[in-house]
């Protein structure tokens, strides 16, 4: 299964992202918004989706897709776990660099 940061952080489908933040759509609409072909759009769809970002319904010809709430939660879930990592290392960065002085010390 491929990574889910990897598979949300490329251009074309945070872009496909935030715009189905803002309701369901179908690949015809999508693909509108880019300078990309259909088949690319549906691409990146079928991606989003097998990591669970995106989830898709058939309507007679067109297919619907939205995003997924707890797919969303799962990658907000490893942002903050990122950014928790990351700021540990830099708040022991930070104090390796300039340790803490005794109170009167300038």
């Amino acid at each position: 299964m491929p990574d889910l940061l990897e598979v949300a952080t490329e251009p074309n489908r945070r872009a496909l992202l935030r715009l189905l933040a803002a309701g369901e759509r179908t690949v015809t609409e999508l693909s509108g918004q880019f300078p990309v072909s259909r088949s690319a759009i549906s691409q990146h769809l079928l991606l989003l989706s097998e990591v669970g970002l995106v989830a898709a319904r058939k309507e007679g010809r067109n297919r619907y897709y939205r995003l997924n709430p707890a797919g969303m939660a799962l990658l907000r879930d490893q942002f903050d776990a990122f950014w928790t990592s990351e700021l540990d290392l830099l708040i022991a960065d930070a104090g390796r660099l300039h340790p803490p002085t005794s109170q009167g010390e300038i």
